[in-house]
Protein backbone atom coordinates (compact mmCIF):
# COMPACT_ATOMS: atom_id res chain seq x y z
CA UNK A 1 0.00 0.00 0.00
CA UNK A 2 1.27 3.46 -0.80
CA UNK A 3 2.08 5.92 1.42
CA UNK A 4 -0.16 9.38 0.25
CA UNK A 5 1.92 11.76 2.61
CA UNK A 6 4.32 13.55 -0.01
CA UNK A 7 5.60 15.82 3.00
CA UNK A 8 5.95 16.69 7.20
CA UNK A 9 6.55 20.16 8.34
CA UNK A 10 8.10 20.82 11.64
CA UNK A 11 8.13 24.54 13.18
CA UNK A 12 10.17 25.77 16.02
CA UNK A 13 9.86 28.78 17.90
CA UNK A 14 12.93 29.75 20.44
CA UNK A 15 11.48 30.71 23.51
CA UNK A 16 13.57 33.80 25.31
CA UNK A 17 16.80 32.48 27.18
CA UNK A 18 17.48 30.37 24.16
CA UNK A 19 20.71 29.53 24.43
CA UNK A 20 22.69 30.13 21.09
CA UNK A 21 23.45 26.33 18.65
CA UNK A 22 24.00 25.75 15.74
CA UNK A 23 20.90 25.16 13.75
CA UNK A 24 21.72 21.36 12.23
CA UNK A 25 22.95 20.01 15.70
CA UNK A 26 19.57 21.70 16.71
CA UNK A 27 17.26 20.34 15.06
CA UNK A 28 19.37 16.38 14.56
CA UNK A 29 17.63 16.40 18.26
CA UNK A 30 14.35 18.14 17.68
CA UNK A 31 13.16 16.03 15.06
CA UNK A 32 12.28 12.47 15.75
CA UNK A 33 14.79 10.05 13.48
CA UNK A 34 16.47 13.36 12.10
CA UNK A 35 20.60 12.73 11.89
CA UNK A 36 23.18 15.61 11.20
CA UNK A 37 23.99 14.60 7.86
CA UNK A 38 20.36 14.41 6.72
CA UNK A 39 19.46 18.07 8.42
CA UNK A 40 22.53 19.55 6.53
CA UNK A 41 21.05 18.32 2.99
CA UNK A 42 17.66 19.79 4.10
CA UNK A 43 19.45 23.14 4.34
CA UNK A 44 21.11 22.78 1.55
CA UNK A 45 18.04 21.69 -0.63
CA UNK A 46 16.17 25.43 1.01
CA UNK A 47 13.78 23.01 2.93
CA UNK A 48 14.61 25.05 5.78
CA UNK A 49 14.14 28.47 6.95
CA UNK A 50 14.73 30.74 10.35
CA UNK A 51 12.23 33.84 9.81
CA UNK A 52 11.36 33.22 6.44
CA UNK A 53 14.73 32.66 4.93
CA UNK A 54 16.79 30.44 3.93
CA UNK A 55 20.02 29.91 5.85
CA UNK A 56 23.09 27.22 6.14
CA UNK A 57 24.28 24.92 8.25
CA UNK A 58 26.58 27.20 10.63
CA UNK A 59 23.72 29.91 11.61
CA UNK A 60 23.56 29.78 15.35
CA UNK A 61 19.61 29.62 16.47
CA UNK A 62 18.33 32.74 18.57
CA UNK A 63 15.84 33.81 21.02
CA UNK A 64 12.65 34.42 19.37
CA UNK A 65 13.96 32.67 15.89
CA UNK A 66 10.95 30.60 14.34
CA UNK A 67 12.59 27.73 12.30
CA UNK A 68 10.00 25.91 9.54
CA UNK A 69 10.99 22.92 8.27
CA UNK A 70 9.72 20.69 5.34
CA UNK A 71 10.54 16.67 5.01
CA UNK A 72 9.89 15.27 2.34
CA UNK A 73 8.50 11.68 2.62
CA UNK A 74 9.29 9.02 0.55
CA UNK A 75 6.47 6.21 -0.28
CA UNK A 76 6.90 3.18 2.29
CA UNK A 77 8.81 0.40 -0.24
CA UNK A 78 6.66 -3.07 -0.61
CA UNK A 79 10.10 -4.89 0.51
CA UNK A 80 12.86 -3.33 3.00
CA UNK A 81 15.63 -2.49 0.52
CA UNK A 82 19.64 -3.88 1.37
CA UNK A 83 21.85 -0.52 1.40
CA UNK A 84 25.49 -0.71 1.36
CA UNK A 85 25.97 0.67 4.55
CA UNK A 86 28.88 0.60 7.10
CA UNK A 87 28.37 -2.48 9.59
CA UNK A 88 30.71 -2.74 12.26
CA UNK A 89 30.55 -6.53 12.87
CA UNK A 90 32.04 -7.72 16.23
CA UNK A 91 30.96 -11.26 16.24
CA UNK A 92 29.45 -13.35 13.53
CA UNK A 93 28.27 -17.07 13.03
CA UNK A 94 25.71 -19.14 11.53
CA UNK A 95 23.06 -18.02 14.17
CA UNK A 96 23.97 -14.95 14.90
CA UNK A 97 25.70 -11.92 14.71
CA UNK A 98 26.63 -8.82 17.09
CA UNK A 99 26.36 -5.27 15.76
CA UNK A 100 28.28 -2.17 17.33
CA UNK A 101 25.61 0.35 16.06
CA UNK A 102 26.61 3.96 15.96
CA UNK A 103 24.80 6.75 17.14
CA UNK A 104 22.58 8.03 14.65
CA UNK A 105 21.13 4.70 13.56
CA UNK A 106 17.87 3.81 13.66
CA UNK A 107 17.22 0.19 13.83
CA UNK A 108 14.20 -0.84 11.80
CA UNK A 109 12.21 1.08 9.25
CA UNK A 110 9.42 3.16 10.57
CA UNK A 111 7.17 5.66 9.19
CA UNK A 112 8.77 8.89 7.74
CA UNK A 113 12.57 6.05 8.34
CA UNK A 114 12.21 4.01 5.64
CA UNK A 115 15.67 3.43 4.86
CA UNK A 116 19.30 3.94 6.26
CA UNK A 117 18.40 1.83 9.30
CA UNK A 118 20.15 -1.00 10.66
CA UNK A 119 17.63 -3.49 8.86
CA UNK A 120 18.83 -2.23 5.71
CA UNK A 121 22.03 -2.47 6.05
CA UNK A 122 21.79 -5.58 7.63
CA UNK A 123 20.21 -7.20 4.53
CA UNK A 124 23.20 -6.15 2.49
CA UNK A 125 25.51 -8.19 4.88
CA UNK A 126 23.22 -11.21 5.00
CA UNK A 127 20.72 -12.86 2.67
CA UNK A 128 18.89 -14.10 5.66
CA UNK A 129 17.52 -12.73 8.93
CA UNK A 130 14.98 -14.14 11.34
CA UNK A 131 11.07 -13.49 10.29
CA UNK A 132 9.68 -13.70 13.91
CA UNK A 133 8.59 -10.59 13.67
CA UNK A 134 6.77 -8.61 11.41
CA UNK A 135 8.27 -8.11 8.03
CA UNK A 136 9.67 -4.57 9.07
CA UNK A 137 12.31 -5.73 11.50
CA UNK A 138 13.82 -8.73 10.45
CA UNK A 139 16.62 -9.98 12.68
CA UNK A 140 15.66 -7.71 15.36
CA UNK A 141 15.71 -9.32 18.97
CA UNK A 142 15.78 -6.01 20.97
CA UNK A 143 16.65 -2.24 19.99
CA UNK A 144 18.49 0.96 21.46
CA UNK A 145 17.21 4.34 20.85
CA UNK A 146 18.40 6.03 17.89
CA UNK A 147 21.20 8.06 19.22
CA UNK A 148 22.41 5.73 22.06
CA UNK A 149 25.67 3.65 20.20
CA UNK A 150 26.49 -0.09 21.38
CA UNK A 151 25.57 -3.48 20.75
CA UNK A 152 23.05 -5.26 19.89
CA UNK A 153 22.43 -9.26 18.75
CA UNK A 154 20.63 -9.97 15.59
CA UNK A 155 18.83 -13.53 14.76
CA UNK A 156 19.69 -15.35 11.59
CA UNK A 157 16.95 -17.91 12.24
CA UNK A 158 13.52 -17.79 14.10
CA UNK A 159 14.43 -20.87 16.57
CA UNK A 160 17.64 -18.67 17.30
CA UNK A 161 15.72 -15.43 17.94
CA UNK A 162 13.41 -17.30 20.26
CA UNK A 163 15.38 -18.69 22.27
CA UNK A 164 17.43 -14.82 22.68
CA UNK A 165 14.12 -13.43 22.86
CA UNK A 166 12.87 -16.13 25.87
CA UNK A 167 16.23 -15.18 27.90
CA UNK A 168 15.43 -10.97 27.27
CA UNK A 169 11.78 -12.01 28.51
CA UNK A 170 13.23 -13.83 31.73
CA UNK A 171 15.71 -10.98 32.56
CA UNK A 172 18.76 -13.21 32.38
CA UNK A 173 21.13 -11.56 29.52
CA UNK A 174 23.45 -9.12 30.90
CA UNK A 175 23.30 -5.65 29.74
CA UNK A 176 25.95 -3.15 30.69
CA UNK A 177 25.80 0.69 29.70
CA UNK A 178 27.77 4.11 30.24
CA UNK A 179 26.81 7.04 30.92
CA UNK A 180 28.35 10.51 31.80
CA UNK A 181 25.41 12.20 34.03
CA UNK A 182 24.74 15.51 35.37
CA UNK A 183 25.97 16.14 38.74
CA UNK A 184 27.95 14.04 41.61
CA UNK A 185 25.86 11.13 43.12
CA UNK A 186 25.73 10.70 46.79
CA UNK A 187 26.11 7.03 46.72
CA UNK A 188 28.78 5.32 45.28
CA UNK A 189 26.08 2.53 43.88
CA UNK A 190 22.18 1.96 43.71
CA UNK A 191 19.31 1.16 42.40
CA UNK A 192 16.34 2.85 40.86
CA UNK A 193 12.83 1.39 41.22
CA UNK A 194 10.06 2.56 39.99
CA UNK A 195 6.72 2.28 37.29
CA UNK A 196 7.43 3.39 33.86
CA UNK A 197 4.60 5.15 31.88
CA UNK A 198 4.44 7.39 28.74
CA UNK A 199 3.80 10.98 29.54
CA UNK A 200 0.62 12.79 29.57
CA UNK A 201 1.98 16.08 28.40
CA UNK A 202 4.20 14.62 25.68
CA UNK A 203 3.55 10.74 24.08
CA UNK A 204 6.36 10.65 22.85
CA UNK A 205 8.12 10.53 26.20
CA UNK A 206 8.07 8.90 29.67
CA UNK A 207 7.93 9.41 32.85
CA UNK A 208 8.51 7.62 36.55
CA UNK A 209 5.45 6.63 38.41
CA UNK A 210 4.08 5.38 41.69
CA UNK A 211 1.95 2.65 40.45
CA UNK A 212 1.04 3.18 36.32
CA UNK A 213 2.68 1.98 33.48
CA UNK A 214 5.00 -0.82 33.74
CA UNK A 215 7.82 -1.90 36.82
CA UNK A 216 11.32 -0.79 36.28
CA UNK A 217 14.66 -1.34 37.90
CA UNK A 218 18.25 -0.07 37.14
CA UNK A 219 21.21 -0.49 38.77
CA UNK A 220 24.15 2.24 38.63
CA UNK A 221 27.73 2.47 39.95
CA UNK A 222 30.46 5.66 39.90
CA UNK A 223 33.02 4.49 37.91
CA UNK A 224 34.56 7.94 37.91
CA UNK A 225 33.69 11.66 39.55
CA UNK A 226 34.55 15.17 37.81
CA UNK A 227 33.85 18.62 38.85
CA UNK A 228 30.19 18.89 37.10
CA UNK A 229 29.34 15.53 36.05
CA UNK A 230 29.90 11.43 36.98
CA UNK A 231 30.87 8.70 34.75
CA UNK A 232 28.67 5.47 35.26
CA UNK A 233 28.10 1.93 34.76
CA UNK A 234 24.25 0.95 34.15
CA UNK A 235 22.60 -2.62 34.39
CA UNK A 236 19.21 -3.28 33.56
CA UNK A 237 17.27 -5.56 35.41
CA UNK A 238 14.08 -4.61 32.71
CA UNK A 239 13.80 -3.23 29.66
CA UNK A 240 11.55 -0.80 29.11
CA UNK A 241 11.68 1.92 26.51
CA UNK A 242 14.15 5.04 27.31
CA UNK A 243 14.21 3.32 31.06
CA UNK A 244 17.91 4.52 31.84
CA UNK A 245 17.21 8.00 30.85
CA UNK A 246 14.18 8.56 32.59
CA UNK A 247 15.42 6.83 35.61
CA UNK A 248 18.32 8.82 35.90
CA UNK A 249 16.42 11.94 34.96
CA UNK A 250 14.03 11.24 37.94
CA UNK A 251 17.22 11.36 40.67
CA UNK A 252 18.17 15.10 39.50
CA UNK A 253 21.15 13.18 37.15
CA UNK A 254 19.70 13.39 33.66
CA UNK A 255 22.20 11.68 31.04
CA UNK A 256 24.30 14.59 29.48
CA UNK A 257 23.55 15.94 26.16
CA UNK A 258 20.00 13.94 26.39
CA UNK A 259 17.37 16.04 24.49
CA UNK A 260 14.42 14.35 25.97
CA UNK A 261 14.80 14.37 29.23
CA UNK A 262 16.89 17.38 30.91
CA UNK A 263 20.39 16.64 29.65
CA UNK A 264 20.85 19.55 27.36
CA UNK A 265 19.80 22.41 30.10
CA UNK A 266 23.21 23.58 31.79
CA UNK A 267 22.21 23.77 35.22
CA UNK A 268 26.26 24.19 36.97
CA UNK A 269 28.21 27.11 36.09
CA UNK A 270 25.53 29.50 34.99
CA UNK A 271 26.52 32.94 36.88
CA UNK A 272 30.40 31.81 35.65
CA UNK A 273 31.11 33.36 32.13
CA UNK A 274 33.34 31.26 31.36
CA UNK A 275 32.24 27.71 32.91
CA UNK A 276 29.20 28.11 30.71
CA UNK A 277 30.76 28.65 27.55
CA UNK A 278 32.89 25.29 28.51
CA UNK A 279 29.77 23.12 29.38
CA UNK A 280 28.34 25.00 25.94
CA UNK A 281 31.60 23.36 24.32
CA UNK A 282 30.62 19.95 25.32
CA UNK A 283 26.77 20.20 24.92
CA UNK A 284 28.35 20.95 21.06
CA UNK A 285 30.52 17.75 21.12
CA UNK A 286 27.72 15.55 22.27
CA UNK A 287 24.65 16.36 20.75
CA UNK A 288 23.09 13.57 21.85
CA UNK A 289 22.64 11.51 25.10
CA UNK A 290 26.15 10.32 26.20
CA UNK A 291 24.76 6.75 26.83
CA UNK A 292 27.13 3.99 25.15
CA UNK A 293 25.53 -0.07 25.55
CA UNK A 294 29.07 -1.42 26.23
CA UNK A 295 28.70 -5.13 27.61
CA UNK A 296 26.00 -7.91 26.50
CA UNK A 297 26.17 -11.13 27.46
CA UNK A 298 23.65 -14.47 26.91
CA UNK A 299 23.37 -18.30 26.98
CA UNK A 300 24.75 -19.06 23.42
CA UNK A 301 21.75 -21.02 22.40
CA UNK A 302 23.31 -24.01 20.02
CA UNK A 303 26.41 -24.10 22.32
CA UNK A 304 24.67 -23.55 25.55
CA UNK A 305 27.44 -21.33 26.47
CA UNK A 306 28.22 -18.65 28.24
CA UNK A 307 29.19 -15.51 25.65
CA UNK A 308 29.97 -11.95 26.37
CA UNK A 309 30.98 -9.22 24.37
CA UNK A 310 32.21 -5.77 25.34
CA UNK A 311 32.75 -2.83 22.99
CA UNK A 312 34.73 0.49 23.28
CA UNK A 313 33.09 3.48 23.88
CA UNK A 314 32.49 5.72 20.60
CA UNK A 315 34.22 8.96 19.91
CA UNK A 316 32.54 11.66 21.36
CA UNK A 317 32.03 10.35 24.38
CA UNK A 318 36.15 9.45 24.81
CA UNK A 319 36.28 12.93 23.54
CA UNK A 320 33.86 14.07 26.24
CA UNK A 321 35.18 12.11 29.06
CA UNK A 322 38.87 13.41 28.29
CA UNK A 323 37.52 16.96 28.02
CA UNK A 324 35.88 16.33 31.74
CA UNK A 325 38.96 15.51 32.79
CA UNK A 326 40.88 18.64 32.32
Amino acid sequence: MTDLIKEKTFRFEMPVGKRKERIDLFLSTAIENGTRNRIQKLIEANLVKVNQKYIKSSYQVQPGDIIDVTIPISPRPKENEPENIPLNIIYEDEYLLIVNKEAGMVAHPAYANYTGTLVNALLHHINKLSNLNDLGRPGIVHRIDKNTSGLLVIAKDEWTHAQLASQFLNHTIEREYWAVVWGKMKEIRGEIDTYIARSKQDRKKFTTSISEGKHAVSMYQLIEEYEFASLLKLNLKTGRTHQLRVHLSSIGHPIFGDPAYGGREIIYGTSLPKMKSRIQNLLYIMPRQALHAKTLGFIHPHTKELVRFDSALPDDMKELIDRLKC
